[in-house]
């Protein structure tokens, strides 16, 4: 089992999380709770006392529960990156690409679950994304947070992506949208699949995964649009 470590530059913390064993359990507990609770009743009264420390302790090392939750965002972003990097070193036809770089985004990559993440629990991550992600930047503070450079590596990966794009076709106007509205669509189809069934036809009753079904959805009409 292969075995990483993701690096977040210091402006999203305090104090690194990585650097001590109580910072690694703060991450990897917040994760876990805020999966369970929601961001909306995730505090860090209730960390401290998940984690049988106190709130002083986890403000050394973030702001607040909005700074927390774009470290965790920022972290898992970072992940897909550096999956995309790992995975399409040696593709080179832009097509091919693209379509195992929605296999990462959709999670329907087999050998995702074979990396050891720190002891970090991807799929609670993920479903953290999920759900909380766009309350990262649907906030009357997102210009400052912004201004902060706390969305470089999102638009870091949007970039990356859109690459590819204008590699398949240099004349398509729109890269950096749609990319952007494809990492959205990623993880917002399928909790519209889990909680909000009428608005997509991706269903959890498939015979298909939820990840193969965004998955085709995603490559089927950014084909399209791009071409």
């Amino acid at each position: 089992m292969s075995v990483i470590s993701i690096v977040i530059g210091e402006k999203y913390y305090n104090k690194d999380p990585q650097s001590s064993e109580l910072g690694r359990n703060i991450v990897s507990s917040a994760i876990e709770l805020i999966d369970e609770l929601g961001y909306e009743q995730f505090t860090f009264k209730k960390l401290a006392e998940s984690i049988n420390s106190t709130e002083a302790s986890i403000y050394r090392y973030f702001d607040n529960k909005l700074k927390l939750l774009v470290y965790l965002a920022t972290w898992y972003w970072a992940w897909i990156e550096y999956m995309i990097d790992f995975k399409t070193y040696h593709i080179q036809d832009a097509e091919d690409k693209l379509a195992e770089v929605l296999k990462i985004v959709c999670h329907i990559d087999e050998n995702i679950g074979s990396i050891n993440l720190d002891g970090l629990n991807l799929n609670a991550l993920r479903r953290v994304v999920d759900t909380e992600s766009d309350k990262t930047y649907l906030t009357k503070q997102v210009d400052e947070i912004n201004s902060q450079g706390l969305f470089m590596g999102y638009k870091g990966l949007c970039h990356k992506i859109a690459l590819i794009v204008e590699e398949i076709n240099p004349d398509y106007p729109y890269s950096h949208a749609l990319i952007s509205t494809v990492l959205e669509a990623s993880h917002q189809q399928a909790f519209f699949a889990l909680h909000l069934p009428s608005l997509t036809e991706i269903s959890k009753d498939s015979d298909d995964s939820i990840e193969h079904q965004v998955y085709d959805f995603l490559l089927s009409s950014i084909t399209k649009l791009i071409k």
